[in-house]
């Protein structure tokens, strides 16, 4: 058997005070998954722990990002997450502080023939 895609979901979190990298990065794995409820693992005839989730987030500074709380998002708490610069930070006026936009992509897989 080998690993094949079902599912890629996408999705856009932000910190609009504080700019916090792993907030925004939360808060855009959440938006991508929080608006499906996926039946592909059982449709063909598996568990739902068989499915395989990889999340990249893109953000500013990926350094500042605590994978194991994006981690936490998933619903059976297994997968990997892989961080990467994107994302979007927009400073205020006063140059004090900024709001900080991630995008999370996370890729569903099953080992299927």
């Amino acid at each position: 058997m080998a690993l094949k895609r079902m599912v890629l979901e996408i999705g856009m979190g932000t910190d609009i005070r504080g700019a916090d990298s792993t907030k925004a990065a939360v808060r855009a794995l959440r938006d991508a998954l929080w608006h499906n409820s996926l039946s592909i693992a059982p449709a063909l005839g598996f568990g739902l722990d068989a499915m395989q989730i990889d999340v990249t987030i893109g953000v500013p500074r990926p350094e500042q990002v605590d994978k194991a709380a994006v981690l936490a998002v998933l619903p059976y708490r297994k997968g990997t997450v892989t961080v990467v610069e994107g994302g979007l930070e927009i400073v205020n006026d006063a140059g004090t502080d900024s709001t900080l936009i991630a995008h999370a992509a996370a890729i569903v897989r099953l080992d299927v023939a």
